[in-house]
């Protein structure tokens, strides 16, 4: 078994530490955008689970300059424990999705302040133009740059559920484009999308483990209110494990995934004014605590299961 500190999995927490020496913590930012899902380039309404915030229900004002933003997001962290190290996250809408001379004003912003070790951007990986990948090629020659990519789900038919928007040829170009300019790839996968079976999302899982990734989100769906999800949940109530099911679930994944892939994600806290189901994700650090006591005991560990 692979060591990770006292967790048995490769924990974003053990490799930031790793690097750095101290825990670094994340700031997330609005940067003002929208989505092309929304304003009509390749949908309207967005992808069916996304809040009204564009998943960005945590970031920072938009009123703010990134400056303020950040400057916000310290106080708060300080105010809890001391902080030395930071990642300046990106995290509402799509943050490629605008011209290329805000963007670079964004991000370098963010990553003139010094304690800023980090630059991470979530973005579709249909909004990487040549322009987009040659900034942010320039931008991690002078900082760290990680992308995050929305995929979700292998699947076409989830995916066109979802109003997720691209086919996965567009993905994989991505991940080839970004890591041929050394930036590390960070994809979002969302567990128990309507209809699929545990088995399609190991095989999403599985495809994964042999793509050219440095991270992994594990999301489980949340049924947000005031999106198109929670109104199909309301006329036709589908499957929401309750957390002893996804816990084992995680077990599985954990024990199937590649150990040199970073886990960024192994759950959610939806915002408690906006969460409609599973309510029982709210109690994050039981969760944690949960799955933690879980793996040991069940003997599971991050590549358990995994083969080349």
């Amino acid at each position: 078994m692979n060591r990770w500190g006292e967790k048995r999995y490769h924990s974003l927490d053990y490799d930031l530490k790793q690097n750095y020496g101290e825990k670094v913590y994340k700031i997330t930012l609005d940067g003002g955008m929208t989505c092309p899902n929304r304003d009509g380039k390749v949908g309207r309404g967005g992808c069916i689970f996304c809040s009204a915030s564009g998943s960005g229900d945590f970031a920072g004002s938009r009123a703010l300059s990134i400056t303020e933003q950040i400057a916000r997001g310290k106080k708060e962290l300080n105010g809890k424990r001391p902080v030395h190290s930071y990642i300046a996250y990106f995290q509402a809408f799509t943050n490629t999705y605008a011209p290329v001379e805000r963007l670079k004003k964004l991000y370098m912003e963010a990553i003139q302040d010094e304690e800023v070790k980090i630059l991470s951007i979530a973005t579709r990986p249909d909004c990487l133009g040549d322009d987009v990948l040659e900034l942010l090629g320039a931008v991690n020659r002078i900082k760290p740059v990680w992308v995050e990519l929305g995929l979700q789900t292998i699947h076409p038919a989830t995916a066109a559920f979802i109003r997720r928007g691209y086919e996965l040829p567009v993905f994989e170009k991505a991940v080839k484009d970004l890591r041929k300019l050394g930036i590390t790839v960070i994809v979002h996968t969302i567990l128990f999308l309507p209809g699929e079976t545990k088995a399609q999302m190991l095989k999403t899982l599985d495809y994964l483990n042999h793509m050219d990734i440095q991270g992994i989100k594990l999301q489980l769906l949340h049924i947000l209110k005031g999106t198109d999800l929670a109104e199909e949940y309301k006329k036709r109530p589908f499957l929401v494990p309750d957390m002893q099911e996804y816990i084992e679930f995680l077990g599985t994944c954990i024990s199937r995934l590649n150990p040199q892939i970073t886990i960024h994600r192994l759950t959610g806290d939806g915002p408690s004014d906006l969460l409609i189901a599973p309510l029982w994700t709210s109690q994050k650090r039981t969760v944690l605590n949960t799955l933690h006591r879980y793996l040991k005991e069940q003997d599971i560990w991050q590549g358990k299961e995994y083969h080349e």
